[in-house]
């Protein structure tokens, strides 16, 4: 893989792929992540010498189309104030006014630009040549440091790698790097806490993660689907019913894997009045599992304090409300005491360093990823396609 360090920027205009899907309340960043951990990019770009910076990013899911609730025009302001250094903000559509918009660039005292949402186009999730081809018009050398999206085919992604001379950004480089060490000669126990709504999504990190954890902690409505699987009862909770039958005849009785031993049950997600703790399997039929119980948190900080390495993707509970927020807060704390006793701690997903940072514990964690779907893809195959198209 081409690294950053290894490429001639000088005098370049560089564009530069960044994942800035940031939280926006009321038109301004209320969670900068993501941007704060891509800034030594930006800053090693413009100490290099870089002519010109031109950022791209996605936000939310705009369909397709123009939205200007979805603009990055916020996110070019704040990342302003970070990198204290102006920042250009150049909207438009870049289909019909690339020729305006590569004049505006040219003419631009700034050194650092952004342009709009690349997902306000259709052929961004195509991967589209001649989309790939209008954005590779912006620069002169291509820069990926969107971790958060390396396992997406899309245009920015993987089809502009192939038109201009490409590089893995400082952050991208990092979470390789990082993430490597899971894969290859890892220290032991391995621990690996999974929680979240799908088990479709991250039924193969848990195959692949059977072959090489001591661990595998799983909470969230994903728990449901297994726990239903292997007959016992979840009343109403949520559970992907189109996985039951494929999890039975995977049989997943490892005894690495740990599933909840209580729960925390209630007759729907705002009936707060009929919250109590069952034993799993006790819950009544006309209840809902929401959060994992107290012994079963009991459980998961324990596998956590006799661990050398904990990974950690997903909530444990329906965290939107903060009554069944408890389970995954408490283990969070674990994870953040365990980090001061010298245990390596890896968290990935947005779900799950946004409960990070409401508890202030951000900084006690060893490594925050910027993936979730790409961490759990990279953990399990080792490569992305964002990566692929470095070689």
């Amino acid at each position: 893989m081409k690294i950053l360090k290894n490429a001639d920027i000088k005098n370049k205009s560089v564009l530069l792929r960044v994942d800035f899907n940031v939280t926006l309340r009321h038109e301004n960043v209320v969670e900068d992540y993501r941007m704060r951990a891509a800034l030594p990019t930006v800053k090693y770009l413009l100490e290099g010498g870089a002519e010109k910076i031109i950022l791209i990013s996605h936000l939310g899911r705009p369909d397709g189309k123009y939205n200007s609730k979805f603009s990055l025009k916020p996110v070019s302001d704040h990342l302003a104030k970070m990198a204290k250094e102006e920042v250009e903000f150049l909207p438009g559509d870049i289909r019909k006014e690339c020729g305006d918009i590569k004049k505006k660039i040219q003419k631009s005292d700034k050194r650092v630009l952004f342009l709009d949402n690349l997902r306000f186009y259709d052929e961004e999730e195509k991967n589209d040549k001649e989309f790939s081809k209008i954005l590779s018009g912006f620069g002169e050398v291509f820069v990926e440091d969107a971790f958060g999206v390396c396992h997406r085919n899309h245009a920015s992604v993987v089809g502009v790698s192939k038109i201009l001379p490409s590089y893995a950004g400082l952050l991208l480089q990092k979470e390789i790097e990082i993430l490597s060490r899971l894969l290859n000669n890892p220290d032991h126990p391995l621990t690996f806490i999974i929680g979240g709504a799908k088990i479709s999504t991250k039924l193969p990190i848990i195959e692949r993660f059977l072959q090489i954890a001591d661990n595998i902690c799983i909470g969230g409505a994903l728990a449901n689907t297994i726990l239903k699987a292997e007959g016992t009862s979840v009343g109403k909770s949520l559970v992907e019913e189109s996985m039951v039958e494929v999890i039975k005849r995977l049989k997943l009785t490892d005894r690495r894997l740990h599933l909840p031993v209580d729960v925390v049950c209630a007759k729907d997600k705002d009936a707060e009045d009929t919250v109590h703790v069952s034993a799993v399997g006790k819950s009544r039929k006309d209840e809902s599992i929401f959060d994992i119980g107290p012994d079963t948190v009991s459980l998961f900080s324990e596998i956590i304090r006799k661990s050398k390495v904990v990974v950690w993707n997903g909530p444990l509970g329906y965290v939107e409300n903060k009554v069944f927020a408890r389970g995954t807060d408490k283990v969070a704390r674990s994870m953040a005491n365990a980090t001061s006793k010298g245990i390596f701690t890896i968290i990935g997903g947005g779900d799950t360093y946004l409960i990070l940072e409401e508890l202030n514990l951000m900084d006690k964690i060893s490594f925050v990823s910027t993936g979730g779907g790409a961490m759990l893809d990279f953990l399990a195959k080792g490569t992305l396609p964002g990566i692929e198209a470095l070689s």
